[in-house]
């Protein structure tokens, strides 16, 4: 018989995952505005006035990414041995550049640093670049599969040394970047960074240049990211999906995702409201006759829409994760067979309810973080400045 408080709790822990995940993408916007230093500053005072923009915000991003990877490792645990441990070399470039991000805040604007200014700009759009591109592809995955093996039976082999999943495969997951759906949603991701950074220097920066050049580039990222974006989500909704039978067996069904959305329709509004809130906040902002600076909060909260309901279509209604593209396809996970046990769900669900409180105690952060808008004098008047 099945446990339905345990269904009830796998399928609680994948939302709360998917929110996180959500609210990461949207967060990039500092990514995104990384890439943007040199198209939106064109003196030094500009510049460092963007990067202090951002520099305001770039930790709660990475405080956001290392909770998204720590709620997946309680949460999904064998989701975490397989592709953290397996597809390596995709999480520790992942992890590399965000790790030269922090240090790039810290040192830019030191006196007598090592690498000087530029070097340090640079490695801010190298993060920017890497890190929002490399992030989708890799949720890519969840759509498209990887090359992985569960061995299920080695769970009850405690203390033993064999191995529970086995990454198959020499590039250990950077053969992800040859599959053109990862790469497609890794771009959209991409661009859709710019242009949430763009909207967020909008909204942070009283400078009347910056603000003329952040409205043309939301029109050059707009384009690209709608081909990328469009391209993935009408293939994903076109092709076979790995779905879960009532006996946990993992069978190809035509198109899954799109039947997913149907027989999920609170899901699929979620994702058509994210989607027209992207639009309207890019919209609102290019074909304004003025300078509209609320944009972020349209775009932002649709982003957070549309990728928390793309995360629940890849999870919920008896649908496989992670599919597993090696041999036997019943490797894939599931919500239901990569989570932790009921006692260890159980517990982290009343820490959970705490969630409530350190989302209201960001808010108030970032509003008074954002009480006033930077101008250049700011940065000349500042003793701490990135």
């Amino acid at each position: 018989m099945d446990d339905t408080t345990y269904i009830f709790l796998q399928q609680y822990w994948w939302f709360l995952v998917s929110l996180l995940g959500a609210l990461l993408v949207f967060l990039m916007f500092v990514q995104g505005g990384q890439t943007l230093i040199y198209a939106l500053g064109k003196s030094e005072d500009e510049k460092t006035l963007i990067i202090n923009c951002l520099g305001h915000k770039w930790e709660f991003t990475f405080t956001t990414l290392v909770t998204f990877g720590g709620a997946f490792f309680a949460s999904f645990p064998l989701f975490y041995s397989t592709s953290f441990g397996g597809a390596y070399w995709v999480w520790m470039a992942i992890l590399l550049f965000f790790v030269i991000q922090a240090v790039s805040y810290e040192f830019r604007s030191k006196a007598n640093n090592l690498l000087g200014k530029k070097t340090y700009e640079w490695f801010l759009i190298l993060n920017g670049l890497f890190g929002t591109l490399l992030l989708g592809t890799a949720v890519g995955t969840f759509f498209t599969g990887s090359m992985f093996s569960i061995e299920q039976s080695n769970i009850a082999n405690i203390g033993g040394n064999m191995a529970i999943s086995r990454w198959e495969g020499p590039a250990y997951g950077l053969e992800a970047v040859l599959n053109p759906l990862n790469v497609a949603l890794g771009l959209a991701v991409f661009f859709l960074a710019r242009i949430l950074g763009a909207l967020y220097i909008m909204n942070c920066i009283d400078n009347d240049r910056i603000l003329a050049r952040a409205k043309k580039q939301l029109l050059y990222n707009t384009v690209p990211f709608l081909v990328f974006f469009l391209f993935f989500t009408v293939c994903i909704l076109l092709k076979d999906g790995f779905a879960v039978n009532a006996n946990g067996r993992i069978f190809m069904e035509p198109y899954k995702y799109l039947m997913n959305f149907i027989q999920m329709p609170a899901v699929a509004a979620l994702f058509l409201t994210g989607v027209v809130g992207v639009l309207w906040g890019i919209g609102r902002t290019v074909f304004s006759g003025t300078i509209y600076t609320k944009g972020i909060w349209f775009t932002g909260a649709g982003t957070v829409l549309t990728v928390l309901a793309l995360l629940l279509n890849a999870g919920y209604n008896n649908t496989a994760y992670y599919p597993s593209l090696y041999g036997d396809m019943q490797s894939s996970l599931t919500i239901y067979n990569s989570s932790s046990s009921k006692f260890t769900l159980t517990a982290m669900s009343i820490v959970s309810l705490f969630i409530p409180f350190v989302l209201a105690y960001i808010v108030y952060m970032w509003r008074l973080i954002n009480k006033k808008k930077l101008v250049i004098t700011d940065i000349q008047t500042e003793s701490h400045i990135y």
